[in-house]
């Protein structure tokens, strides 16, 4: 039960990094549409949490599939 449970949990945070990852990346287009002056900062931090969400998407997409016997 404690097996499945936890990969329930690792499914439901994959989702939400999934969808913060999404807005992230709608934000940014919007941001970088905008006619100057728009916040190159603020820019470029945001790309930098979603290039984050990207590595920590993958980690748990690697931790969820199946182990392929040898």
């Amino acid at each position: 039960m404690k097996e499945s449970d936890d990969i329930a949990g690792l499914r439901i945070r994959l989702h939400e990094l999934q969808v913060e990852h999404r807005d992230l990346n709608e934000v940014i287009d919007r941001l970088s549409a905008a006619p100057p002056p728009h916040d190159e900062l603020l820019v470029q931090r945001l790309k930098k949490r979603k290039l984050l969400l990207k590595d920590r998407i993958s980690l748990l997409e690697t931790m969820l599939k199946p182990d392929i016997p040898a």
